[in-house]
């Protein structure tokens, strides 16, 4: 672990450095690829050094996921664009759920990693390891079995049924490399290097944007040919991911011994994990019946709204970038016990919402028409006129958004399981109200406030949780004191 010492000198534990960390800072004088220190010195510096990689590579992720919608809509037309769409809330629902608990596990390496333990490092990544596997297996053989069935459970056209299906089942089935490049990437982040990733993930957005053209155009494979890029060029980023751990990063490498039954390890890597993925598909449980209020609203809707959500998705791609930065920074400094440290950059990270919130709403106010053209590649008065309304609207939300990302990731960073995961319920029975009670009385017009509606409520709850949590709750009573 090349920045196993930059981050453990003069940490607060009482842990003194072992020769782990001797060595580790040998190696550390000839490389410091993507090293950056959570635990010393200015933090906002800190935070944006080592969220800039992430927001890139979370850039990227949603370009060539723009670019399998674009192409999908320019090379196969709007029937083909809506049958996307309309498995859109599944396909989020699997991938989110494979990410979040790829980041549960991280959080707890993080932890390990903030603390100087090496031994509990090591163990948490080989028990997530297989953790991680056994839950990819259920969803692909959930992908093979029942797809088909949820799709027409919310109510998916039967037109684009069909299309529909060929998509999300390669998707599915295809979930193991999703989970292996986000986890791989996630320890590399727990540890401070936030570059590498962004290096693998540079790599695969260009070979995907290369695959999609050659699947649907050359090789006549539809929509079907638009996921199998998407998993071929994640599989790709996963390859390069973990082999850099196996031959730079090989004190991230657990061996035989490390792959035992810690049943307190076990709940911990299980309860942040889960809770975490558990979070994400309440979420995504919410909008899949959300989709389903959409797929009632007909086709142009339906392919506008994706339109819209795809340049929603790039334009939150700063505030994801800084929660993983707070996620990390938080974890880490929770295992060192520098509280005050956390709640500086809270306060930081809080800033920076209102900023980039201010400038997205003011690029969107000129641009959305434009932008949802460009990616829906039609004409359509309905599907341009729907998609920019929902940017309109949802823009000024973003300073909401941010501040409850940030506050929701950092509770979960000092530990923090059920308060972030009833943040979900909220949303998730938001949506049910607003898909049973208001999208039959406004239409679209319900669907586009949905979202900055429940984001208020779900911020409050948040804020409420993470001030009065005991341990942040001691450390700005000690600050108080000491003043």
């Amino acid at each position: 672990m090349k920045t196993a010492s930059l981050y453990w000198r003069n940490c607060s534990t009482k842990t003194s450095p072992n020769k782990f960390i001797q060595e580790a800072y040998m190696k550390e004088k000839k490389s410091v690829f993507g090293a950056v220190d959570l635990l010393h010195g200015p933090i906002l510096p800190a935070l944006v050094t080592f969220m800039i990689p992430i927001f890139i590579s979370y850039l990227f992720q949603q370009l060539y996921n723009a670019v399998d919608t674009a192409l999908v809509g320019n090379l196969l037309g709007t029937s083909s664009l809506a049958a996307v769409g309309a498995c859109a809330s599944v396909f989020e629902f699997m991938v989110g759920f494979m990410m979040s608990l790829g980041n549960g596990f991280s959080i707890v390496v993080a932890r390990a990693f903030g603390s100087q333990d090496e031994k509990r490092m090591k163990k948490a990544i080989a028990i997530s390891i297989v953790i991680g596997l056994l839950t990819t297996l259920v969803f692909t053989v959930f992908s093979i079995a029942g797809m088909e069935w949820l799709l027409v459970l919310i109510d998916t056209p039967a037109e684009i049924l069909g299309e529909a299906m060929a998509y999300i089942q390669v998707i599915g089935i295809g979930v193991i490399v999703m989970f292996l490049y986000n986890y791989a990437s996630g320890i590399l982040r727990s540890i401070g290097n936030s570059f590498m990733p962004l290096v693998f993930l540079v790599f695969s957005s260009l070979l995907n944007i290369v695959l999609d053209y050659a699947f649907m155009k050359w090789f006549g494979l539809g929509v079907a040919g638009a996921a199998l890029a998407t998993v071929v060029s994640q599989g790709a980023s996963a390859v390069g991911c973990i082999g850099y751990i196996l031959m730079k990063e090989k004190q991230l490498v657990p061996s035989a011994k490390d792959f035992v039954l810690d049943k307190e390890l076990i709940q911990d890597l299980a309860g942040q994990g889960y809770s975490m993925a558990f979070m994400g598909s309440i979420v995504s449980v919410g909008s899949i019946i959300l989709q389903s209020g959409i797929n009632g609203l007909g086709t142009e809707i339906i392919a506008g709204h994706v339109a819209a959500r795809k340049v929603y998705a790039i334009m939150n791609l700063p505030f994801m970038a800084m929660s993983m930065a707070v996620s990390t920074f938080v974890s880490q400094n929770k295992g060192c016990n520098q509280g005050k440290r956390i709640l500086s950059a809270m306060k930081t990270a809080y800033i920076f919402d209102v900023v980039a919130a201010v400038g997205i709403s003011a690029l969107l106010w000129f641009t959305a028409p434009s932008l949802i053209h460009l990616i829906s590649g039609s004409d359509s008065a309905v599907i341009i006129g729907n998609g920019s309304r929902f940017l309109y609207i949802v823009g000024p939300f973003y300073a909401v958004l941010g501040v409850l990302i940030q506050t929701r990731f950092a509770l979960q960073g000092i530990g923090s399981k059920i308060l972030p995961l009833f943040s979900s319920v909220i949303e998730c029975v938001g949506k049910i109200l607003f898909t049973f009670f208001l999208i039959p009385l406004f239409g679209y017009e319900a669907v586009i406030w949905c979202e900055p509606v429940i984001w208020c409520v779900m911020t409050v709850e948040l804020l409420i949780s993470f001030y009065t949590n005991s341990y942040i709750r001691e450390t700005m009573k000690a600050s108080t004191t000491r003043q």
